[in-house]
Parts: structure tokens; sequence; C-alpha cells
């Protein structure tokens, strides 16, 4: 009987030749709007391609860095993938659910309170009523903001944001976390406790996907880095060598 071989790992993040473009703006309000017309300046931006023919794959269970300067194209990335933004060419295919902690508050309705927040962010996210109401006192918990779970979410700070925010996406069940600098905004106890728990979440078997300008944060949680130059893929293997890379040029 011939040996068998471990089945290869599953792709759970397909980026396969994207082309995305935006339109540069040449007015910032209306009143912007109304003098270039009366003086007959041209109102609409040259568009600007954020992303040209950038592929890559991430297997189950992988963690990877995508990294770069500001402008580079790392955010745009991160919400094509998470489903934000389409791209106007290639395809971005994804397996399974999908959590992004793409910005802080996103996903929050300002005048719905914590709780409130809490169920409508893990319904998004693919939750049940019931699934939301046995996990919620751990999400409160691991938050760490207490009484104010009950108070107005815009009453609260970019830090208590990012707790509840990120406490909700952690206690999803979900196949593929993504993490956009998010974590910069809290404080250092609690930017420890989250990687912890990402740690834990990629011991099981969660692929993830993290942007971040901080070279400790990267180096322990993500094997691998591909860099974003001009909105090209310009490497993509080792993390000490995406980080050499990016800090040379």
């Amino acid at each position: 009987m011939p040996p068998q071989t471990a089945p290869s790992p599953r792709p759970s993040i397909i980026v396969h030749h994207v082309v995305k473009e935006f339109r540069k703006r040449k007015t910032r309000s209306l009143k912007d709007l109304l003098i270039a017309v009366l003086r007959r300046k041209r109102v609409i931006g040259d568009r600007f391609r954020a992303l040209d023919d950038v592929s890559f794959s991430i297997e189950e269970g992988e963690s990877v860095a995508i990294l770069g300067y500001n402008g580079s194209g790392k955010s745009t990335t991160l919400k094509l993938i998470s489903g934000v933004l389409e791209p106007d060419a290639g395809k971005v295919l994804t397996r399974g659910r999908v959590a992004g902690l793409i910005e802080v508050g996103a996903g929050f309705h300002p005048d719905l309170t914590g709780r409130e927040n809490v169920f409508l962010n893990a319904a998004i996210l693919g939750m049940s009523e019931e699934e939301t109401k046995s996990r919620f006192d751990d999400i409160v918990a691991f938050s760490e903001i207490g009484d104010f779970i009950d108070q107005e979410v815009s009453h609260y700070s970019s830090g208590m944001f990012m707790r509840l925010a990120f406490s909700v996406a952690i206690h999803v069940e979900l196949d593929v976390l993504l993490v956009d600098e998010v974590l910069a905004v809290g404080d250092a106890p609690f930017r420890r406790k989250c990687v912890t728990k990402i740690k834990e979440l990629t011991a099981r078997g969660v692929t993830m996907v993290v942007v971040s300008h901080s070279r400790g944060m990267v180096k322990s949680l993500c094997p691998r880095g591909i860099v974003i130059e001009k909105g090209h893929v310009v490497f993509d293997g080792d993390i000490d060598e995406a980080l050499t890379y990016v800090e040379t040029k």
C-alpha cells in the first residue's frame, strides 16, 4: 500500500491580479465646488491607481503582515479582502467567515449604546442573537469597559471603541481576522492582551492578516511579510527580510 501524503493546506485568501483605482478630489466642500464651477475650473479629479496587478495567496492558519509606507496600498488591500471595497479588475477570494478590525468604530452606530452595538456588530459578523447572548459577558469582560457598556458609544474614546470592537471580533467563530493599526490606540497592557489572544486564535487555525507600523508586533505575530510599494507587491517572504526591505528603502 503506497504511503499516504498529508493534504496540502487550502488557501484562505486569494488576491489575483487585482487593480483598484480611485479618483482624486479637486474640491473639499460645496463652496469649493461652486467656486470651481463659476471659474470654469476642472472639478473632476484624475484617477490614480492604488493597487496595480497585485497577486498573492494566504493559506489556512497562516499569519501574514502587509507592510509598506503610508499610501502604498496596504489598507486598500485589507479593505478589498474584507469586502468593504471591490476590485476594478482581478479577483479577491476568501474562505469562511471574515472579521475585520479596519477602522476604529467601524460598524458601530453612535446613537446606540455599547450593549446595542455589540449585538449589531456581532450580527454584521454573522453571529446569531443567541450566540451573542451566550458570549456577551465574555465580550464585555475582555473589553474592560465596565459600566460604559450601557452608554452611547458617541461618548467613547477611540481606545474604548477599539477595545469593544476587538472584543466582539475575537469572540466570533471566525476563519479570517484582519487587523489594520487599530491596536495602536490601546494602552500597552491591553495591546499585550490582544496579542496573546491573537496568538491563541492563530494556534486554533484562524488565518490572520495584519497591517501595522509596529516592528515588534508584526515580528511577534507573523512569520511572513508582504511588502507593497506604490501599489505593487515588491517582496513576499520571511518577516525579517520583509522588515529589512522596508527599513532600507
